[in-house]
């Protein structure tokens, strides 16, 4: 399933730079997470590269948008296949 920011955002700026999908945006109160781009770092990492670096814990997984592994593969293929 792809990932969240909750309201405990900080706004530190670390998650951003570390997503290698570029889910992971500025928004009006705290950084957002694009769930049309989010792979849970599945194809490029084993562990979600934003949740390792949040200082506050803020980063959980989206119980609206449900995905297994193979869903979130195919979506790191469609992101990365030109």
């Amino acid at each position: 399933m792809a990932l969240y920011i909750t309201d405990e955002c900080i706004n530190c700026d670390v998650c951003e730079p570390e997503c290698p999908n570029q889910a992971i945006s500025e928004g009006p109160e705290f950084y957002v997470i694009n769930s049309d781009r989010c792979t849970e770092c599945v194809g490029h990492f084993e562990i979600p590269q934003c949740v390792e670096v949040c200082p506050v814990d803020c980063i959980l997984p989206n119980p609206k948008r449900r995905e297994t592994k193979q869903q979130l593969e195919k979506k790191f293929l469609k992101l990365t296949t030109v």
